[in-house]
């Protein structure tokens, strides 16, 4: 297998299996953040819809780790693509150290521009009742357009922390789309509420993206022991590399 080789940051590197087409897609942020209900649900659309692994993440700082899938060996952190619909996700079994969350999202803003994507959405998890809608903050006038068009609630105030408060800030920078979604849950842990809201709310922002919530329901689960697992084996690890 030939890999083209993208060194999109010092720190993080994209090596992509196929060339890959994204010109006006849009670009999803899957890294764990505040809580991993942003994880399970772009998992959950790798499952559910026509996603191919087409690239791989790596870094030197990353935990040294494998993800064993039906037998088969794979990244921690990858980049899954619906051609027919221009959607990429950056997929990942890591919780980056803080240290690294600059370099991310730079990696991310890079590639974007690279790509000529026209979109960027990633999300956060924040308290409050399971009742509440999906909130949206964007980078520009143009991107706070399209959650208008879509339905979603602007936030008026918030902090936004970790990759996506740097992809909103940068994204702002450099003239580029990006949108960062407020998910309202009012449990500590992952819950499946949460992140049906959060699949539906990318289902009405992205133009062909479902969201079959019975799958969801039996797959998010699964998707969480996974992502627990691979975070609990990595925690030694990355502690030992981030000192």
């Amino acid at each position: 297998m030939r890999y083209i080789e993208y060194s999109m940051s010092n720190d993080i590197e994209i090596k992509e299996i196929v060339p890959i087409n994204l010109e006006g897609g849009t670009l999803v942020n899957g890294f764990p953040s505040s809580g991993m209900t942003s994880a399970i649900a772009t998992e959950s659309l790798i499952n559910t819809d026509n996603f191919e692994l087409q690239a791989n993440i790596d870094s030197d700082k990353f935990p040294p780790i494998s993800i064993i899938k039906n037998g088969m060996p794979y990244y921690a952190t990858n980049i899954f693509v619906n051609k027919a619909l221009k959607v990429g996700i950056f997929s990942s079994y890591l919780a980056l150290d803080v240290t690294m969350h600059r370099a991310a999202a730079r990696m991310m803003l890079d590639w974007a521009e690279e790509k000529k994507c026209s979109t960027i959405i990633s999300s956060i998890t924040i308290k409050g009742s399971n009742e509440l809608d999906v909130f949206g903050v964007a980078s520009t006038g143009n991107a706070r357009g399209k959650l208008v068009e879509s339905g979603i609630t602007l936030a008026d105030h918030a902090t936004i922390p970790g990759i996506s408060g740097i992809l909103l800030n940068e994204g702002a920078t450099r003239g580029l789309d990006v949108i960062v979604l407020l998910v309202s849950s009012n449990k500590e842990i992952p819950d499946f509420k949460a992140t049906s809201n959060l699949c539906e709310t990318f289902s009405k922002i992205i133009p062909g993206i479902s969201c079959n919530l019975t799958k969801l329901e039996n797959e998010s689960k699964i998707i969480e022991e996974q992502l627990q697992q691979a975070m609990q084996n990595t925690k030694d690890l990355g502690d030992h590399i981030y000192r």
